[in-house]
């Protein structure tokens, strides 16, 4: 069974929180937890590395005891460690880690203190009150995690698009290899990239679809066939998502593909569109009468509708059509637009990799500049640079910028917003950067007017040059902050203060229905990786297919631009 990279994080991650659970050397879960970050932000395969002999150590964060690790489970598929600490904490006790608001350190304290061993007790700790008397939690925690254990009920079971990306390729890889496969086409949500994946739909044209089908349930990673005909079969994957094939003939590949792309809506109105001209489509092709008009490609398809092909992130029935047929489809924004990125962090505070290291991968990248953000003295935790460090930091990306010219390393922040709005380092500091971004970190469950009006008040200040993550989402673990959304996009459009779209595929903030309201209004936005190791500048393909759905273009978007014209953009003052 091939081991993934993804594979090799999870185990890491799962083993991190059972021995912060068990209170273990807090050593030992930070190792890894670091170590699981550097393999989710890696390109190259663990298990390539592995078979070509190559030294572990040298990635980040991986020393000789966790690279002997990654070696195991690449070569046993389990890790015993984990084994071990999985017969010492029950399955039931480390499901409460799903509730989102909930990690190890509040886990471990409902185990010790009321008990709870599972997730139905916490319902009913939650429900008689127990919980709030902790110390520590509190009502309004306890009224949270109600409302979190209402939503994970009912919630089903979604993939981010880096979870789901590696097993992507491997599949896309594995079927185009057989022998006749013509053409293999990811669909669905995940060709729409949207910010989660549901399951996987995969299209395949060949003239043999028996063969197809009996190689694709035998993939060493499918866990269980579901179903298996000669147009369809389902398996699930040993991840957890199920993986759909359909193979569909070549006469009709582009019909399929938009049929199984979707989205439903969008389905629903280009068929509402095909019958006003008393043309029938469906996702064998376009058809007048029993005649077959297109069907081959996509383009067909929607020319046969006098549409030019509509762009799969913006296939939501969002006003994509009337656009379309109006000749205004936005030129959506590429990766390859981007000159820079200007959110990152080093080992200055909680990032990986140094100075030189980040501009190094940046320069590699085909960028002209990088802003160094790192984190303020409000956020401790994280080593955050108060007046005098950040002084310093500046004077080394002085240094490094005289050795790296015409590549421009720029002076930034990650500035907290306190809880009354101020940031938290002096005026006389932050007019020395090139730029701030103001973020909240603290303080997530103030009331809707105080929260807003803590931003507002942030953005009001010249230096806030960035709002950062604006809404403060963890995709599937933590809700939005309680936010009067318009109110920032109007000050934002008053103010000149740009808004993040955050390329973390936890993050994706902002969603992409929020992308299209700013730019509706005229506001700049700035896609940014928050990336804290030089492999995680690449999340920034994650920002770019969010800023697609929400309709942006290049122009849309201030780090398309140069520095020149980038540097003045800046100012505020």
């Amino acid at each position: 069974m091939p081991i993934h990279n993804a594979d090799i994080q999870l185990l890491f991650q799962e083993l991190a929180d059972l021995l912060e659970i068990e209170g273990a050397n807090p050593f030992r879960s930070r190792a890894y937890r670091n170590a699981a970050r550097t393999i989710g932000g890696l390109s190259e395969s663990i298990a390539d590395m592995i078979n070509k002999q190559e030294d572990l150590t040298r990635l980040q964060d991986i020393g000789k005891d966790l690279a002997e690790k990654m070696e195991e489970i690449v070569q046993t598929g389990s890790l015993q460690d984990l084994e071990e600490a999985r017969k010492r904490v029950s399955p039931e006790l480390a499901s409460l880690l799903k509730i989102p608001g909930l990690g190890p350190k509040k886990v471990k304290a409902l185990h010790e203190q009321l008990g709870i061993d599972s997730i139905a007790d916490l319902g009913q700790a939650a429900q008689s009150g127990e919980i709030s008397k902790l110390s520590g939690f509190g009502a309004k925690t306890q009224t949270s995690i109600l409302e979190e254990l209402e939503r994970f009920t009912s919630r089903d079971k979604r993939f981010t698009l880096d979870t789901v990306e590696s097993l992507v390729q491997s599949l896309e890889s594995f079927l185009t290899s057989i022998s006749g496969v013509k053409q293999v086409t990811v669909a669905g949500s995940y060709r729409r990239r949207k910010e989660t994946v549901g399951d996987l739909d995969i299209l395949v044209a060949t003239d043999d679809p028996d063969s197809v089908m009996e190689r694709f349930v035998n993939h060493e990673d499918a866990a269980e066939v579901l179903v298996q005909g000669s147009t369809k079969t389902s398996i699930k994957h040993r991840m957890g998502i199920q993986v759909d094939v359909r193979v569909v003939p070549e006469a009709s590949y582009g019909a399929a593909l938009h049929y199984f792309t979707g989205s439903k809506a969008h389905n629903i109105a280009v068929r509402k569109l095909a019958l006003e001209r008393n043309d029938k489509i469906n996702e064998y092709g376009v058809y007048k009468g029993g005649k077959l008009l297109a069907g081959r490609t996509e383009e067909a398809v929607y020319a046969q509708l006098d549409l030019p092909v509509i762009p799969p992130e913006l296939r939501e029935d969002r006003g994509e059509i009337q656009a379309a047929q109006k000749g205004a489809l936005p030129e959506l924004i590429k990766e390859t637009d981007l000159r820079g990125d200007l959110h990152c962090h080093t080992d200055w505070s909680d990032g990986r990799q140094t100075l030189e290291e980040m501009a190094r991968a940046a320069q590699k990248m085909g960028y002209q500049y990088l802003a160094i953000t790192d984190h303020t003295h409000n956020l401790k935790v994280v080593n955050g640079l108060g007046p005098e460090r950040l002084a310093q930091q500046i004077e080394a990306i002085d240094e490094i910028n005289k050795r790296m010219k015409p590549f421009t390393l720029l002076k930034g922040a990650e500035v907290d917003i306190l809880e009354d709005g101020r940031l938290d380092l002096p005026d006389a500091i932050l007019q020395r950067l090139d730029l701030c971004v103001c973020s909240v970190h603290t303080k997530f469950k103030l009331s809707r007017q105080q929260q807003t009006d803590r931003i507002l008040k942030a953005m009001d200040n010249p230096y806030c040059t960035i709002l950062g993550h604006p809404s403060g989402r963890l995709i599937g673990s933590r809700e939005p902050y309680d936010l009067d959304m318009d109110q920032i996009l109007n000050k934002a459009k008053a103010g000149n203060c740009c808004l993040e779209i955050n390329s973390q595929p936890d993050r994706l903030d902002l969603k992409d229905t929020t992308c299209k309201a700013a730019k509706d209004l005229g506001i700049t936005l700035v896609i940014s990786s928050d990336s804290h190791r030089t492999s995680g500048l690449q999340a920034v393909r994650y920002g770019v297919g969010q800023a697609r759905r929400g309709w942006l273009e290049a122009d849309d978007v201030l780090n398309t631009r140069p520095l020149n014209e980038l540097l003045k953009l800046l100012k505020r003052t």
